[in-house]
């Protein structure tokens, strides 16, 4: 397979900056006391080192656009939709909420989280879909 014939770096780059902004919306402006009581965390403990956590996510993010949009290939914007939907809910939440059962983690943190990622990859489904 030659990545350049099936894979669009731009709809991936896309895809991977509305997971990245997503983000955002959803742990600072959603969910952010939520998502801090439930996580453990302090105010103090998320200006540690928030270079290299917003560093690292873009480029997890762009890891992960790339890898939907391979899979995804140049199918239509529903059928990017409908794999990015089910992806966050399978490949994402499911398996986070299996290890957060494990570390006796709230549900509430699952649901925030998982909810983080069905909603991020769906969007980055409808991206990949619409640019391929």
């Amino acid at each position: 397979m030659d990545t350049q014939d099936t894979v669009n770096f731009l709809a991936v780059g896309l895809a991977a900056l509305s997971m990245f902004l997503i983000g955002g919306a959803w742990y600072s402006v959603l969910f952010p006391g939520a998502w801090q009581r439930a996580a453990g965390l302090s105010s103090e403990a998320l200006q540690s080192g928030a270079a290299r956590v917003f560093v690292g996510s873009l480029v997890l993010a762009l890891v992960i656009a790339g890898s939907l949009a391979a899979f995804i290939g140049s199918q239509s914007v529903a059928f990017g939709t409908v794999v990015g939907a089910v992806a966050g809910l399978t490949f994402f939440a499911a398996p986070l909420w299996i290890v957060y059962l494990f570390e006796r983690r709230s549900l509430a943190l699952a649901a925030i989280n998982g909810g983080y990622g069905v909603v991020s990859f769906t969007v980055m489904g409808l991206i990949v879909g619409a640019l391929q």
